[in-house]
């Protein structure tokens, strides 16, 4: 296993999650990391921070520890909307692994906390390795792609009070606390719809008790409420990270 210690848990809502920081450099064996470490750097990730921006050139890739990276659609008159979320289970730029120097979509900071970045070239050589982390990245890669198809789904179904209380569930599974930043700017971008309707929707759960909302924070106040309110996607997302874990586990 990696020298990556310092297991948290986290106990929210009857629900507990543990963790190693990021769970691919976790699950890396002893040797394979140590050809990795002395190139990774240690990153705050701020809100709004850019990994890389759209059909540009992928020069780093980032495995955050805590907090959540956006993957986002962008048009070519600069609207956006949200495709796929990484956490600490996975990385960001899989386009490098499927041996592409660049994608249409951009990867941001959504929900700040700390990460691991490496330069491209030295997460492609050892992808050249077809190792560990070869096999990791690539069950992971077929995870984020059942994460975006189900968005694309979801989108198109259902309606926003569930897409927000579907969106609130997933990032509170990544971020290990029940506060996290979150401005109804950036929500409106990540649920693609208008700041005023995306407004009405966090003011009603606020009003249930799901949720409060103050200054661009939002705390957790009933899980259990967030889960009846979400579709489906939810869950469906969950069960397919749930066994790519158990992959990781299983190296």
């Amino acid at each position: 296993m990696a020298e990556s210690k310092g297991l948290t848990q986290h106990i929210s809502g009857g629900r507990t999650i543990q963790y190693q920081g990021n769970r691919i450099l976790a699950a890396l064996p002893r040797e394979d990391f140590k050809r990795l470490a002395p190139h990774l750097t240690a990153s705050r990730l701020t809100y709004k921070l850019s990994v890389y921006e759209a059909d540009e050139r992928i020069d780093k890739v980032c495995f955050p520890d805590s907090g959540v990276c956006s993957v986002m659609a962008v048009m070519r008159a600069g609207a956006a909307a949200e495709v796929g979320t990484i956490g600490n289970e996975g990385v960001t730029g899989v386009a490098l692994y499927f041996g592409d120097t660049s994608e249409p979509s951009q990867s941001l900071i959504q929900v700040p906390g700390l990460g691991r970045m490496l330069p491209a070239s030295i997460f492609k050589k050892e992808l050249a390795r077809r190792g560990a982390l070869h096999k990791l990245v690539g069950h992971y890669a077929h995870a984020l792609m059942i994460q975006i198809m189900q968005s694309a789904a979801c989108n198109a179904l259902h309606n926003i009070e569930q897409r927000t209380c579907k969106w609130l569930l997933t990032t509170h599974d990544r971020v290990f606390t029940d506060e996290f930043t979150l401005t109804q700017e950036f929500l409106s971008l990540m649920l693609g719809a208008a700041r005023p309707t995306v407004s009405l929707v966090a003011h009603d759960l606020q009003r249930h008790g799901l949720i409060a909302y103050r200054r661009g924070h939002v705390t957790v106040l009933d899980r259990k409420g967030l889960e009846a309110g979400a579709c489906e996607c939810y869950a469906i997302v969950s069960r397919v990270f749930d066994a790519f874990l158990l992959r990781l586990k299983a190296v």
